[in-house]
This record gives C-alpha cells, sequence and structure tokens, in this order.
C-alpha cells in the first residue's frame, strides 16, 4: 500500500510540473505573437474619419467613412494610392 501511494503522489508531482512547463513555454514563445505591428502614428487627410484598418508586409490601408481605402508605404507613411468604393 506504501508503494501505491508514492507512486500516485510521484505521478501527482510529475503532472503538475509538467502542466507548468506547459505553461511557461506557451507565455513565452506566444507573448510576442498577440497582435499586429501597429504604426506609431498615422496622419489622414484633412476631413476624413477612419473606419477600419488593414496591414501587408509593405503597406497598411485605412478604410475611411467617405468610402475610400487610402493605402500608405509602412516605411515613410506616405500616401501610396486612394481607391474609390462605389456603390
Amino acid at each position: 500500500m506504501k508503494y501505491l501511494r508514492l507512486l500516485v503522489t510521484i505521478l501527482t508531482v510529475t503532472m503538475i510540473v509538467g502542466f507548468l512547463v506547459i505553461v511557461f513555454l506557451f507565455v513565452t514563445k506566444f507573448s510576442e505573437a498577440f497582435g499586429p505591428e501597429l504604426p506609431n502614428e498615422i496622419t489622414l487627410p484633412d476631413g476624413t474619419e477612419a473606419t477600419a484598418f488593414t496591414q501587408g508586409d509593405t503597406w497598411f490601408a485605412i478604410v475611411t467613412k467617405d468610402q475610400k481605402i487610402l493605402i500608405f508605404d509602412r516605411d515613410g507613411g506616405t500616401l501610396r494610392k486612394t481607391i474609390s468604393i462605389n456603390d
């Protein structure tokens, strides 16, 4: 009976340590993966109001309330292209 109690105790400790290792690995490996890297500041043309944001590797885009898509260069934040959305 003492041998069985020892085995159960060792199994319990092993499972707790294993769980803590898994939690530690999740926290350290995935902590930087939460959320995209956003630009610090975006200067929109006067009178525009942003409603959505999306990004690619070298660009990011803002959808405005007046149904336009403004595509900016990621490096300098300069406006690359303006696309009007027709209804």
